[in-house]
């Protein structure tokens, strides 16, 4: 049994794009109060059945509520799977208001490595950039 060069390569080819398709990266942190440090730092290796990554952001009192505590945002990042994503975003959407005085929480999901560095504020699907060129020109309107 001949073995030729041509086919170790697409063996390998192969074998390698199966691995790359299992092996997402996502950052993972819970319950931080900022996005920085663990959360951008922290990176886990998805494991099979996990083709999305994660992110939620709470705002609320800490965990032990007293009158008038410090209202504080809490971030969790991790891997998931497209269904359990929609379903928790579809459980939080009506609390997702972002009203100063009131709890909240926003959650949402994104394909691609790493793809959760920065946490979502709810502006949907827009890149980050384009959420800071919008406000950057709304203040501008509003100086004018």
């Amino acid at each position: 049994m001949e073995i030729n060069i041509v086919s170790i390569i697409t063996l390998t080819t192969v074998f390698m794009s199966i691995l790359k398709v299992n092996s997402l990266e996502c950052y993972v942190c819970e319950n931080q109060e900022d996005n920085n440090e663990k959360c951008v730092k922290t990176i886990a290796t998805c494991v099979y059945g996990q083709d999305v990554c994660f992110t939620e952001i709470r705002w609320g009192s800490t965990p032990y509520w007293s009158q008038g505590a410090k209202k504080q945002y809490y971030v969790s990042k991790r891997c998931s799977n497209r269904t359990e994503c929609a379903t928790t975003r579809e459980r939080y959407m009506s609390l997702c208001t972002h009203i100063w005085y009131q709890d909240w929480v926003c959650s949402d999901c994104c394909q691609g490595d790493r793809c959760n560095y920065y946490i979502i504020s709810g502006i949907g699907n827009l890149k980050p950039i384009l959420g800071l060129l919008l406000g950057g020109f709304i203040l501008l309107r509003l100086i004018d």
